[in-house]
Parts: C-alpha cells; sequence; structure tokens
C-alpha cells in the first residue's frame, strides 16, 4: 500500500512539473487517501499484534 502512495506522489510530481494540473490535483489526493489507509491498517496491526502478547 505504501508503495502505491509513493507511485502515485511521484505521478503527481511529474505531472505538476509538465504542468498538468488536474492530473497532479488528482494522483496527489489518491495517494493522500492511500497514505491515510495504511496508517490506519499500521495502526490496527500495532495494536493486533499488542493483544495477542
Amino acid at each position: 500500500m505504501l508503495r502505491w502512495t509513493v507511485i502515485f506522489l511521484i505521478i503527481a510530481l511529474i505531472a505538476a512539473l509538465f504542468g498538468f494540473g488536474g492530473i497532479a490535483a488528482g494522483a496527489a489526493g489518491i495517494a493522500k487517501i492511500l497514505f491515510f489507509i495504511f496508517l490506519v491498517l499500521f495502526v490496527i496491526s500495532l495494536l493486533a499484534g499488542a493483544v495477542r502478547r
């Protein structure tokens, strides 16, 4: 999941570099959503591991 976040972030940076503002904003939005999903899943896995011990 974190890999996809980085990929969309790179796509957003390249699109912004070439002046495609709409595509850059869309890719950055997707990257932000994926990053927050990654954080939530990471915290859940940490809590589940702590409960299991």
